[in-house]
């Protein structure tokens, strides 16, 4: 299980969170190596989801997740879920980050 954090995104405007993966003692892990996987749904068995980009920082320990201004746009405003899953080289998946996403609705377009 993941780390509860809930995320607000702007309706129309670009997206970007910092998400620092620690291992189980609670230390930065070394993510050399590492790929990561970020998808948003508006429920657990949802076909439909919107796939973050998702950028790995070895030095930091940093996964950044993001969506452009135009993603954002096509998203309808509203509740979501997300979560984060990091692989290690040898295959190994984890799911480091999952909550809720809060879709605020775009006025000025």
């Amino acid at each position: 299980m993941g780390i509860k954090q809930n995320l607000v995104i702007d309706q129309g405007t670009t997206f970007s969170a910092n998400l620092v993966i620690k291992d189980s003692a609670g230390d930065l892990l070394d993510l050399t190596n590492y790929t990561a996987n970020s998808q948003m749904r508006k429920h657990y068995t949802s076909n439909s989801s919107t796939t973050f980009t998702t950028a790995v920082n070895t030095t930091s320990s940093v996964v950044t997740i993001s969506l452009t201004a135009n993603e954002t746009s096509n998203v309808v405003f509203g509740r979501y879920l997300y979560d984060l899953e990091i692989t290690s080289n040898t295959g190994i998946i984890t799911r480091s980050y999952e909550g809720l996403v809060t879709v605020t609705p775009e006025i000025t377009k």
